[in-house]
Formats: C-alpha cells, sequence, structure tokens
C-alpha cells in the first residue's frame, strides 16, 4: 500500500483512498512496517527506480504520517491466521493487527484481502 505514496508509477485508488483516510484518522501498523518501508526504498534505490534523496523525502512523508506502530501481536491468533489462511507470518501480523484493534485494512495483497474478507474485517 505504501509502496504506491512513495514510488514513481505505483499509483492506486484504493491507495489514494487509504492516504486520505490518514488526514482523519490515525493509522496502526504492526512494528515490521518500519523495516518494510526502508527495505521497499533501499530495494528501489538498487533498481534504479528512486535515488538517495527521493528516499530520504520519503522516510520525511512517513514520520509526518499520523500512523502508530503496533508492538502487540498475539503470537497464538498471528500463528492461527497464518496457517488457516496459508499467508506469511507478515502478512497475518496485519490481519491480527486489524481483527485486534477492530480496524479497517488497507491492503493490495490478493490474498491478505481474501483473508480480511474472510474473517470479516473492513477493507478500505
Amino acid at each position: 500500500m505504501a509502496a504506491s505514496w512513495l514510488l514513481p508509477g505505483e499509483e492506486h485508488a484504493v491507495s489514494r483512498t487509504a492516504f486520505e483516510r490518514l488526514t482523519q484518522d490515525d493509522g496502526v501498523a504492526p512494528a515490521l512496517w518500519w523495516f518494510e518501508m526502508r527495505n521497499l526504498l533501499i530495494v528501489n534505490e538498487g533498481r534504479g527506480r528512486i535515488d538517495a534523496d527521493r528516499t530520504s523525502r520519503a522516510l520525511s512523508l512517513l514520520a509526518s504520517l499520523p500512523i502508530v506502530l503496533d508492538f502487540e501481536a498475539n503470537e497464538e491468533d498471528l500463528l492461527g491466521l497464518a496457517r488457516r489462511h496459508r499467508l506469511t507470518v507478515y502478512d497475518a501480523a496485519y490481519l491480527e493487527l486489524a481483527l485486534r484493534k477492530g480496524a479497517d485494512l488497507a491492503s493490495l495483497d490478493t490474498a491478505l484481502v481474501a483473508a480480511a474478507r474472510a474473517d470479516g474485517v473492513v477493507l478500505i
């Protein structure tokens, strides 16, 4: 989702809607999101899609967003979701968080969206 906020040519209507929601509501993401965002940027630097200046601006944008990192995943629920929906633990972390917090979920990942729908999570 955030890749479309940060990388050229990655625009998507769903991600635009999620970004606009952040002007009204705080967001929450699993702690791994911090690492995922930095990995996304450095990988795309290596591919020549962006440069270090773009990475710096992207990190500034992310820091300005009202997104709180969550460190409280319920391990049993997380692993159960990963098993039941055949998700990576990384993707299951987003679903577990949405279920635990009663939060809407913003994702462009097909498997994660299907799992969220199956578990009654509201999608952005």
